[in-house]
C-alpha cells in the first residue's frame, strides 16, 4: 500500500519525477576553421607517372603545409614538409602529393592492405558534404594500394566498405632516393592520381558534371613513423606511436571527423590562367551549428540515457550563427531524433542520431 501511494504521488508529480534529469556541461568542440582550396582545370593531358615536376602541373598552386592532426591541442610542427595539389577536367580528378622524407621505407605489397602500417599518403573525399558515403584512398611508397568507402564515419557505427573501388582510377609513385636502404639519405616521394567523376559522383544519384563553383568536402593525410636501424634494415622504433599530418586538423587523433575537413571548389578557370575567389556559402555555419548539437546529443544521452527532445535541454540558445536566428527544433523518437533549423536564402537543414547532415526538413 505505501509503494502504491508512493507510485501515485510521483505520477500527479509527472515524468520528472520518474526519471530525474542530469544536467549536463557540455564539451566546447574544436575550432570550426577548415581549410579551403580552389581546383583549376588542367591545362593539357596528363600523364599519370608519379612525376609532377612536369609542365601540366607548373601553374597548379599547393595546399597549404600539412600539419599535426590535433592542430592547435599539439602546436607541432612536422618532421617532413608534405603538401598536396589538385587539378580536373570533363574526365577526371588529379591529385598530386609531395612528401619530404630522408628515410625511403615501405613493406607492404598486397592491393587493400592495411596500408597506413607503413609510412603512407591518404586521401579522404565527401562529394555529398553529408558526412557519409565518403571515400578513403592509402598508398605507400611501393605504390601499393588501398581504397575503400566509409557508409559513415566509424563513431556512428560506419562500416568500411572495402569491396568498393576507385573504378578507372590510375595512380603512380616517384622515389627521389634509394626505397629501403639506411646506408644513405633520402630526398623525397611524389604522388599523382586520376580519379574518373563517374566514379565520384556514383553518390550523387544521377549527376554526372561538375558545375563551376560546386564544393566538395576533401582531406589529406600522412602517416609517419619514427624507425630505427637493426642489421642493416629499417624497423619501426618500439612503443612509439605515428604521426598524423593532415591539411585539416580535427583536433584529436581521428581523420575520421568529416565536418572539419577543407572545402575544394572547382573553378572553369584554366590553371595559370586566372584565378577564383572561395565563396563561402553560409550556410556552412549552419551545419556547424546542428552538428554542435548533435555533439550535444551524444552527450546528452550518455547522462540520461535518451536523446533530449528540446533545444532547451541541449541548451541551443548558447550557439549561435551568425547573419542569421538560430531556431532549431528537435523530433526525437525511440532511438532516433532529427533536428531541423532554417537556413540562409529559405533553405532547411537538418541532422540526425546518425549525424548525417542535409538539406531538407
Amino acid at each position: 500500500m505505501k509503494k502504491a501511494l508512493i507510485l501515485s504521488a510521483a505520477l500527479l508529480m509527472g515524468p520528472a519525477a520518474l526519471f530525474a534529469q542530469k544536467n549536463v556541461e557540455f564539451s566546447v568542440p574544436y575550432e570550426f576553421q577548415p581549410p579551403h582550396y580552389v581546383c583549376y582545370r588542367a591545362p593539357q593531358a596528363v600523364v599519370i607517372d608519379g612525376n609532377i615536376d612536369t609542365p601540366e602541373w607548373a601553374d597548379v598552386p599547393w595546399t597549404s603545409d600539412f600539419v599535426d592532426i590535433q592542430g592547435k591541442n599539439r602546436p607541432v610542427t612536422p618532421r617532413h614538409r608534405c603538401r598536396a595539389k589538385l587539378m580536373w577536367d570533363d574526365r577526371n580528378l588529379y591529385i598530386a602529393a609531395e612528401m619530404i622524407e630522408p628515410h625511403l621505407w615501405a613493406t607492404l605489397t598486397e592491393r587493400e592492405s592495411v596500408i597506413f602500417q607503413d609510412n603512407d599518403f591518404e586521401v579522404f573525399l565527401d562529394v555529398t558534404g553529408s558526412t557519409h558515403h565518403y571515400m578513403e584512398f592509402e598508398v605507400n611508397a611501393l605504390g601499393t594500394e588501398w581504397d575503400l568507402m566509409l557508409t559513415r564515419p566509424y563513431r556512428d557505427g560506419g562500416a568500411p566498405l572495402n569491396a568498393w573501388n576507385m573504378n578507372g582510377m590510375r595512380s603512380a609513385v616517384k622515389l627521389y632516393g634509394t626505397l629501403n636502404d639506411p646506408s644513405d639519405t633520402d630526398d623525397k616521394w611524389t604522388f599523382e592520381m586520376a580519379i574518373p567523376l563517374s566514379t565520384l559522383l556514383e553518390v550523387q544519384y544521377g549527376k554526372r558534371e561538375i558545375e563551376d563553383g560546386e564544393q566538395w568536402r576533401l582531406n589529406f593525410s600522412r602517416v609517419q613513423w619514427q624507425l630505427d636501424v637493426k642489421d642493416g634494415r629499417y624497423a619501426k622504433k618500439p612503443q612509439t606511436p605515428e604521426d598524423n599530418w593532415v591539411w585539416a586538423p580535427s583536433g584529436k587523433i581521428s581523420i575520421h571527423e568529416p565536418e572539419y575537413w577543407g572545402f575544394l571548389q572547382f573553378s572553369d578557370i584554366t590553371a595559370g590562367k586566372g584565378t577564383a575567389p572561395f565563396v563561402w556559402n553560409p550556410n556552412e555555419e549552419v551545419k556547424w551549428a546542428l552538428r554542435q548539437l548533435y555533439f550535444r546529443q551524444r552527450e546528452f544521452r550518455g547522462a540520461n540515457g535518451r536523446w533530449a527532445a528540446t533545444p532547451e535541454e541541449l541548451k541551443a540558445s548558447e550557439i549561435r550563427v551568425k547573419g542569421l536566428a538560430f531556431d532549431p527544433a528537435v523530433h526525437a523518437a525511440g532511438d532516433a531524433y532529427r533536428i531541423v533549423a532554417p537556413g540562409f536564402d529559405g533553405t532547411s537543414w537538418y541532422i540526425d542520431n546518425e549525424g548525417y547532415v542535409g538539406q531538407g526538413r
